[in-house]
């Protein structure tokens, strides 16, 4: 099972999002950009066979805080650095994929003894042109738009990175061979950079702009592996490393499969020993619950456990009080029996009491529109127009005088809209489902 946990560096107070599962030597996984941990589910499913696989959110990505300033590579690998420091991992191997790769190896350039050996899939050299390329068009803004525009401007472009290579070079020559049109995976895509908002500039900008970091061949260092499969737009940047030391080697692959036997042949033969116990914070985790995770945050042992409404998610506690998002909310997994898992969230954490929200006002079958994502990206359009007008008239969906609310300027703000409309894709349709478990308890919620 993979877990999650939260890890707060003390020397900045920064918070590190991570991901874990299996057992044996340490195993560190370095996701690209835009994405988070999560597109390492699959992958640490497999490794963790060999491996206590621990995969963080880089910084300003998924869970995990920005750094601050306009950070530069080495600042990426230096709090690569403070993370395995403040985990309490002396050396390990580490696995990166293209911008993870990049990042990694600055790290390993910078702190050598941290790595046993480094496995990376795709290393971008990239030309003076094809960096004046990306310079001008590849890192917009990001910032939310009053009215949603931001979010059909969002959704093609991760829609059409599949499609061509960079994501806006819309020429035959740019084309790529694994176009998709899935819309579960572009929403997946999608939620991971409203969660990383304007701060993926800074992550990925740092990345663009790292120089060749390759170690000259007399140089000593660590053991790295570079493979690139067939279709990936880094292959050809293969011939482009040029001369490295003799314990490394890049080599092009054919199919992705290849790609990952090599990588974790490797990466077990330069395993380190078994991991002390991992640093995590005391104040916000996860549960694991059956199968599933309940995300919390506050104190255990608390009074009370206090529950958000449908299409919400966490709260930051009152102080003494212990928080969790519901199930199918926020960062918590959906569970059929809603009751049955808050009922052992109460218990794992030790609450004397459950304090229940008061169900919004409004027909059910309105309040909560259906979220599941289409083709054409309109539901995060439908999340967006329901946070929107949810500032203006209650219920939301009925726009008329009789049902107007004084306006609250702070909630129409599209940093606010967008942390509603973000509650209300992640909710889905678990948002309706906690709805008619409230109604059942006396009718009204309480």
């Amino acid at each position: 099972m993979i877990t999650r946990h939260v890890l707060t560096i003390p020397a900045t107070g920064r918070k590190v999002h991570y991901r874990r599962s299996g057992s044996g030597p340490l195993l560190l996984m370095v996701h690209q950009s835009p994405r988070s941990s999560a597109e390492y589910e699959r992958l640490m499913g497999q490794w963790s066979a060999h491996f206590t696989c621990v995969a963080p959110d880089s910084p300003g990505f998924g869970q995990s805080d920005p750094l601050p300033g306009e950070p530069e590579i080495g600042d990426f690998a230096d709090a690569l650095d403070e993370f395995l420091g403040a985990l309490g991992v002396e050396t390990c191997p580490a696995y990166g994929f293209h911008s993870g790769g990049i990042i990694l190896v600055a790290a390993m350039q910078r702190h050598p003894a941290r790595f046993t050996g480094l496995a990376i899939g795709g290393y971008a050299i990239w030309t003076a042109d094809e960096m004046r390329v990306f310079g001008e068009s590849y890192l917009p803004p990001f910032r939310p738009s009053a009215y949603g525009e931001h979010l059909t401007w969002l959704w093609n472009r991760m829609l059409e990175q599949s499609w061509v290579f960079p994501w806006f070079d819309v020429r035959d020559a740019a084309r790529l061979p694994g176009a998709h049109a899935d819309p579960a995976r572009v929403h997946a895509a999608v939620l991971e950079m409203l969660d990383a908002g304007d701060a993926y500039r800074a992550g990925y900008g740092a990345v663009l702009r790292a120089p060749r970091d390759i170690p000259p061949p007399d140089a000593v260092s660590p053991p790295v592996l570079i493979t690139a499969y067939a279709g990936d737009p880094l292959q050809s940047h293969i011939a482009r490393i040029g001369a490295m030391p003799p314990n490394w080697r890049a080599a092009a692959v054919a199919k992705p499969a290849e790609h990952e036997a090599q990588s974790l042949a490797f990466l077990r033969h330069h395993a380190a020993g078994a991991p002390p116990k991992l640093g995590e914070d005391a104040g916000e985790g996860w549960l694991a619950v059956g199968q599933g995770l309940v995300h919390w945050k506050g104190t255990r042992g608390a009074n009370r456990m206090t529950l958000h409404a449908p299409a919400a998610e966490l709260a930051e506690p009152e102080s003494g009080d212990v928080a969790i998002d519901v199930p199918g909310h926020g960062l918590s997994s959906d569970f059929a029996d809603i009751g049955a898992t808050i009922e052992a969230a109460r218990a794992a954490l030790g609450a004397a009491d459950i304090a229940w929200p008061a169900l919004p006002a409004g027909d059910p079958a309105l309040l909560y529109p259906d979220l599941a994502p289409d083709r054409f990206g309109a539901h995060l359009l439908r999340a967006w127009s329901a946070a929107r007008s949810e500032a203006l008239f209650r219920p939301w969906y009925a726009a008329d005088k009789d049902h107007a609310i004084p306006i609250d300027t702070a909630a129409l703000d599209p940093a606010a809209i967008a942390r509603r409309a973000r509650a209300r894709l992640r909710a889905g349709g678990a948002a309706a489902r906690y709805h008619q478990f409230l109604t059942s308890l006396t009718g009204d919620g309480r």
